[in-house]
């Protein structure tokens, strides 16, 4: 602690000399144009003596990030010529380039990783899998200032010798053009001598050097992700997409409009999980749930109870009914016609350009394309706990063809996982019939979402009748009971089934991407605008390992397929600013941006306002007084950073601050629409309305109530 005092304490007393005694006024134009001749002597006199007396100068200035340095890289043009003054500040900055990032690396970075983990792990990850060329990205193509990178990868792991020499070569480039720019600059002898051609093209090149950097950093990322392999010279298509979920049918459709020649390839069904195994089933089994539990509680609303008679083959003969109205949507007939060649099969990569698809029919076919999306999307993850495989458990994917089989909704289920999968099962079973028992290892249920929302749910699963157990794992199953470990100790836990719902997993074996040198891990790896590591192939929907929405994988999907296809002349990144979420419980959750979790997470200072719904007339109308729309605002402005509503309707109401959102519409634009009395939609209004409520000017308003008095008379 001591020596880091002392070295703080040095490079404190050093900045204050540089404002206290105005050393900034010596780097300017003015001062090098009265100097110059005394510095040519100088030189002239003791060329080595000179050069090492601005070297030193040069290094305690980096070292130091004193504002300047890009001044006296030019200084060295205007002194020296291109050659000396290049290699004079290579040798320097990255010198003082390195002190400034040990400084940084002794003072601060335990502390900073320790504080500001969250804000640097794209950093940290980016130095783990590949450091020396993330490095070289960053001084190469100059996005942030040299000094901030000498502070900010201190705080990393990187290999100081590494640091020093992938610093000195990705710094040359910049350093030529800025001392060339210097040697013209030492021409100058009035303002009317800085328009010349050289000085112009000079900065011209300082201007695109950015581009340039980052066009040559793009063939070096393809040369090194193509080594070994020849491109063809002629291409059948101008897309292929894999799988035939949400994200490769958008796909599909968006080549297919611009008029571009693609391939669709999916092995099982057109729609995905989303459709066959998802979305729909589950939210048409929802769906009779909540009748079941209307007329359970008819009570409530004056009518004299009665018991719900839920006869479940025809529940889930309905679900299967929903499926079939919807699959035209999604069907190969559909896509045909819209000029996308579906092709039903399994497609595996035999080079980065080629793949090869075994048929459902039993024959093969090769096609080669210029750009691919892989859109295979995920599958339920299984714990691998002793005598699980032996059980018999049930997953998302299994679930509906194994009720189709049985006349009742199980007695006893066992649901593990309390995400919302598992909480919007468990709800509609047991209101279903069946004695429910969720199964969390963590202390709360929905644990992305924030406490007391997600609270709410909590109690209205209670309010149902299903048992929760948070915060106990499973341990095992011994035929139907599932052990448990809680604060108690061990439970055996009986079940006719058991329901695995504890998250999901990419889907990416036997499609030959490991053979190609595509990284693949729980998820492909992409970049901003959802390239793998082979720059051609684009991932969307769960194998991106993003999110797991079904809009979501959509939205990527638009990115994905414009970019595939007109990446050449431009590329949009991926945005997830604006991608709302919702889970299906009664009441709902939905949210958008940020909400607390997330904001506290990452020390983002935020404003919070928050309306009950039990204030809402249609709430009130309807007995769903439950749960509230909260609002994070940035300080000071009624600029939206998220929204989170819990309560019924939620999935709808979080749309309009979607709207918001995307368009950069404040609160202040959601209290000026008129919305429709009584309707849920007021919600939003009112909570607006609740935020200048608790901010109004009280001093104005004392203002006005004496104006207001003075003009009675």
């Amino acid at each position: 602690m001591t020596k880091k005092l002392i070295l703080l304490a040095l490079i404190v007393a050093a900045i204050a000399a540089f404002f206290y005694y105005d050393l900034g006024s010596y780097l300017s134009l003015e001062y090098m144009k009265s100097q110059q001749e005394s510095f040519k002597a100088s030189y002239a006199d003791n060329p080595a003596l000179f050069i090492g007396g601005f070297a030193l100068a040069y290094i305690i200035a980096t070292a130091l990030s004193f504002p300047g340095a890009a001044f006296l890289t030019i200084l060295a043009g205007a002194l020296f010529d291109v050659v000396i003054g290049t290699i004079v500040v290579s040798f320097s900055s990255t010198i003082g380039a390195t002190l400034a990032f040990l400084s940084s690396r002794f003072l601060l970075r335990d502390w900073v990783q320790d504080k500001f983990g969250n804000r640097l792990k794209g950093i940290n990850q980016g130095l783990e899998k590949d450091g020396a060329f993330y490095l070289f990205t960053l001084r190469l193509v100059p996005a942030v200032p040299f000094f901030a990178v000498n502070l900010l990868m201190g705080l990393t792991k990187i290999r100081t010798l590494t640091y020093f020499f992938v610093s000195q070569l990705g710094m040359l480039a910049g350093t030529i053009v800025y001392v060339n720019a210097g040697t013209e600059l030492s021409k100058i002898e009035s303002t009317a001598g800085i328009l010349t051609p050289n000085l112009i093209l000079s900065f011209v090149v300082l201007a695109i050097f950015p581009w340039i950097a980052k066009f040559f950093l793009g063939i070096l990322k393809r040369n090194k992700a193509y080594k070994g392999y020849k491109k063809p010279k002629k291409f059948d298509r101008n897309l292929i997409a894999i799988g035939g979920g949400a994200a490769g049918l958008v796909s599909s459709y968006i080549a297919a409009a611009v008029k571009a020649k693609v391939t669709l390839v999916e092995a099982h069904e057109m729609g995905g999980d989303c459709l066959n195994t998802g979305c729909v089933p589950s939210k048409a089994l929802i769906k009779s749930a909540k009748v079941a539990n209307f007329i359970n509680r008819s009570d409530k609303y004056g009518i004299t109870q009665s018991q719900a008679k839920v006869d479940f083959p025809t529940v889930i003969k309905r679900v299967q009914d929903v499926i079939k109205t919807i699959e035209p949507h999604d069907s190969v007939e559909r896509y045909t016609g819209l000029g996308v060649d579906v092709v039903k099969g399994y497609a595996k990569f035999i080079d980065p350009w080629t793949i090869e698809i075994a048929k459902n029919d039993g024959s093969t076919q090769r096609l080669t394309s210029k750009a691919f999306i892989i859109a295979t999307g995920g599958a339920p993850f299984v714990p691998p706990l002793p005598g699980i495989e032996d059980s018999g458990y049930l997953t998302s994917d299994t679930l509906w063809d194994a009720m189709a089989k049985r006349k009742a909704a199980p007695k006893k289920l066992t649901l593990l996982g309390g995400g919302p999968i598992g909480c919007e099962l468990a709800q509609s079973f047991q209101r279903l019939g069946s004695q429910v028992t969720l199964v969390e290892m963590a202390d709360c249920l929905l644990a992305k979402e924030d406490a007391d929302a997600a609270q709410i749910v909590h109690d209205s699963l209670l309010e149902d009748g299903v048992n929760i157990l948070v915060g106990h794992q499973a341990l095992r199953v011994e035929g139907k009971s599932l052990i448990i470990k809680g604060p108690d100790g061990e439970t055996k836990l009986a079940h006719d089934d058991l329901l695995v719902a504890v998250g999901r997993r990419a889907r990416l074996k036997g499609f030959g991407l490991e053979d190609i040198g595509v990284e693949v891990d729980n998820g492909l790896e992409t970049d901003e605008y959802l390239a793998t590591t082979m720059p051609h192939i684009y991932a969307a929907g769960d194998v991106a390992g993003n999110q797991q929405f079904t809009h979501g994988a959509a939205h990527e999907a638009w990115f994905a397929s414009v970019n595939a296809l007109f990446g050449f002349a431009k590329k949009y990144k991926a945005d997830y600013r604006v991608l709302p979420r919702v889970t299906y419980t009664d009441p709902e959750i939905a949210s958008v941006g940020l909400c607390e979790n997330d904001a506290k997470s990452q020390d983002i200072e935020y404003e919070l306002t928050t309306y009950g719904l039990d204030d809402l007339d249609r709430a009130i109308t309807e007995s769903e007084t439950k749960g509230f729309v909260k609002v994070l605002t940035v300080p000071g402005k009624d600029t939206i950073l998220g929204a989170t509503i819990t309560g019924s309707h939620a999935g709808e109401l979080i749309t309009e601050f979607s709207l918001a959102m995307r368009h950069n519409m404040g609160l202040g634009k959601i209290m000026q629409t008129v919305h429709s009395y009584p309707t849920w939609s007021e919600a939003n209004k009112f909570a607006a309305g609740q935020y200048r409520l608790d901010r109004q000017p009280e001093k104005l308003q004392a203002f006005a109530a004496k104006f207001f008095k003075w003009r009675l008379g």
